[in-house]
């Protein structure tokens, strides 16, 4: 089957993925897999922009790689690669900061919450990081990138780059990407409040053993009106019941959805559920996953295959860009 075009995602190693990252990006990955020729990079140089030390940022990249190839992500078709191993990026990223305003940078809304969560880390890397997000994208003459509603701005900003840079330079080597807005689910922490995430210490593991994956569940935050065992819920406002909605059968979300209203079942048990739906869900996952971390030289092959069938791409771009540019 003729694939539809080109699809280019990256996606940071902040170590292992989370229940929200697999939910929200690494699901996807694998599906667009079938319909597009992607490439998926491990965006480590954008992980350096929040973190203040890089002891684990090797290995935190290889996890992330375990994770990915676990889920389905198919080497022998799709790009995948670590995106300081293609240093034509960070050459692109340099000529694009050439054509973008300050100002647009200061406004993109996840720039201010990125400052609203480390006000004592606001570096120069994290005022260019759309920049630099803008450059991988157009560096691989991207046709698609799949994004959530809420990252919309992001892409429309790398549009806007590739506009002005092509205006600038009186040419049509860069691409502008379409946007393919894909149904990411809000995936809350076991706080039941914030975005899960691992900086929070809210998130679950998909590569947890089945102990620890219980341990966190049970650690949840149900419906907060539910003080007794006796009291009946609600699972409209129940973080545990949206997941279930994911995991669980659906005619034990029925029997749950009916039972927690009138109390004929607790909230403890109701996470005891879902913990066994979501380690039952992840099994399969996990067995790949072990696989590969028993074969690590294969997991390097993979990464450095991919980082040099990326760069013969890249060159070609940069040669077009330079050219346009007229660098000597």
């Amino acid at each position: 089957m003729a694939k539809k075009g080109r699809v280019f995602s990256g996606i940071r190693p902040t170590g292992r993925a989370h229940l929200g990252n697999y939910l929200g990006a690494i699901q996807n990955y694998v599906a667009l897999q079938d319909e597009y020729e992607c490439i998926y990079c491990i965006v480590d140089l954008h992980a350096l922009t929040t973190v203040e030390d890089t002891i684990n940022l090797r290995q935190n990249t290889y996890e992330m790689a375990l994770d990915l190839l676990a889920a389905g992500i198919r080497p022998e078709e799709t790009i995948l690669f670590v995106q300081s191993h293609v240093p034509q990026v960070t050459e692109l990223h340099t000529i694009l900061s050439m054509v973008t305003p300050l100002g647009k940078l200061t406004d993109l809304p996840t720039f201010k919450e990125k400052v609203r969560q480390n006000p004592n880390n606001v570096n120069y890397g994290l005022v260019g990081y759309p920049v630099l997000m803008s450059a991988d994208i157009a560096l691989y003459k991207t046709d698609v990138v799949p994004v959530g509603i809420d990252q919309a701005p992001h892409l429309e900003f790398a549009r806007e780059t590739v506009r002005s840079f092509n205006y600038r330079y009186n040419t049509n080597v860069l691409k502008e990407a379409a946007m393919k807005t894909t149904e990411v689910p809000k995936v809350l922490g076991i706080d039941g409040k914030e975005k899960m995430s691992k900086s929070l210490d809210n998130h679950i593991e998909i590569a947890a053993t089945p102990e620890e994956t219980l341990q966190r569940v049970m650690m949840m935050v149900t419906d907060p009106q539910r003080i007794r065992r006796q009291d009946p819920g609600n699972p409209d406002v129940c973080n545990v019941f949206s997941l279930h909605k994911i995991f669980t059968p659906k005619e034990d979300v029925e029997m749950i959805n009916v039972e927690c209203r009138r109390a004929g079942i607790g909230c403890v048990d109701c996470k005891k559920r879902f913990a066994a739906n979501l380690n039952k869900a992840l099994e399969p996952f996990r067995t790949r996953r072990a696989e590969l971390a028993s074969q690590p030289d294969r997991v390097m092959a993979i990464l450095e295959d991919g980082a040099r069938r990326a760069r013969a791409i890249a060159e070609e771009t940069m040669k077009e860009v330079r050219a346009a540019v007229q660098l000597p």
